[in-house]
């Protein structure tokens, strides 16, 4: 663990483990209020949430959002854990930043998970802000190829780069680059932030540069500043900015108007298959979560499944009592939505 971005990997999986505030538990999506269906009119055995995504039927419209990767038999663990589980439910997985491979040669292995999860939908990641830092087209042709990934997420991170003690900053210039990332390779580019959001303005910036998803990657879960708070030698002020951020529900209503041009993605807060269900309702094609499945995949991939499958039936258990039968019948839907 010599390399300081693998040891950044491991402090990072410590402190989220260690620290229970890390996650704000905001509830955002209490907020958000459906429209009970005493008279469903449908059979519960009946009642379907797969979706197609990127050419690939998903039984439930589910991400196992990314988390981690590196030079640690424990990193490779969870990522193989969590890569079994998905395959064997029928949900997509994107892997934690796969930068550590290129500082790191022996962290590859944590990223070599096609083998566990050969038919299921598999991302993979590097922050964008790399680019401004001599990555480019190249670095995210191997990111891809290493788990002969279906797509690349390209994460956004400004403030977790501010308050990280060796962070870069310099996101001048960076919407151009990535559009240049999204002509060249040869998967589908999903742009993510890490826990503050995307705005109208932000997708505005990268819609005509071949951008078509998006994952909002709101407030209210993981909070990427107080985590890097804790790894420096600051008076806390990192601690400031813990809450910041456009809240996931709110990150969607706002991109509403631009659905006819984008598919979305909503992580951040998001904690059980009732959430999951409104944020379908507001738009969202997928649902990302990741601190669930952190502890459950240090143990066994049957930990993850076990979690997997109780969010299936809350999500088919909400989809029952809105009276909808299929993923298309909750979509985007407003009228499932009370006032």
């Amino acid at each position: 663990m010599s390399d300081s971005t693998n040891q950044r990997k491991f402090e990072h999986l410590e402190i989220i483990t260690g620290d229970q505030q890390a996650d704000r538990r905001k509830y955002y999506f209490d907020d958000i209020h459906l429209t009970h269906r005493a008279l469903p009119e449908t059979d519960l055995a009946d009642v379907d949430p797969a979706v197609d995504f990127l050419g690939k039927r998903l039984s439930l419209p589910l991400v196992i959002s990314s988390m981690t990767g590196g030079d640690h038999e424990l990193l490779c663990t969870i990522n193989r854990n969590l890569a079994t589980a998905a395959q064997r439910t029928g949900v997509a997985m994107a892997v934690g930043s796969q930068r550590v491979m290129f500082t790191t040669p022996s962290a590859r292995q944590s990223f070599e998970l096609r083998q566990y999860a050969p038919d299921t939908l598999l991302c993979a990641n590097l922050g964008a802000i790399q680019l401004n830092c001599g990555f480019g087209v190249d670095e995210c042709r191997e990111a891809i190829a290493v788990l002969d990934a279906d797509a690349l997420y390209l994460h956004l991170n400004p403030l977790q780069e501010v308050v990280q003690p060796e962070g870069n900053t310099n996101f001048a210039g960076l919407a151009a680059r990535i559009g240049e990332v999204a002509a060249k390779v040869d998967r589908p580019v999903i742009l993510k932030e890490v826990g503050a959001g995307i705005s109208p303005a932000d997708v505005d910036r990268v819609i005509g540069r071949g951008i078509r998803y998006i994952d909002v990657a709101g407030a209210g879960g993981t909070s990427w500043s107080r985590i890097e708070n804790q790894r420096g030698d600051s008076d806390d002020w990192g601690l400031t900015f813990q809450d910041w951020g456009i809240p996931t529900p709110t990150a969607l209503r706002l991109l509403q108007p631009r659905r006819h041009q984008l598919q979305l993605i909503a992580s951040g807060g998001v904690r059980n298959g009732v959430d999951m269900v409104k944020a379908v309702v507001l738009g969202a094609t997928l649902c990302g979560m990741a601190s669930p499945f952190l502890q459950p995949a240090m143990r066994s991939a049957d930990d993850v499944v076990a979690v997997i499958e109780r969010l299936r039936r809350e999500f088919v258990t909400a989809m029952f009592l809105l009276g909808a039968a299929t993923f298309d019948d909750l979509f985007d839907n407003d009228r499932l939505l009370s006032a």
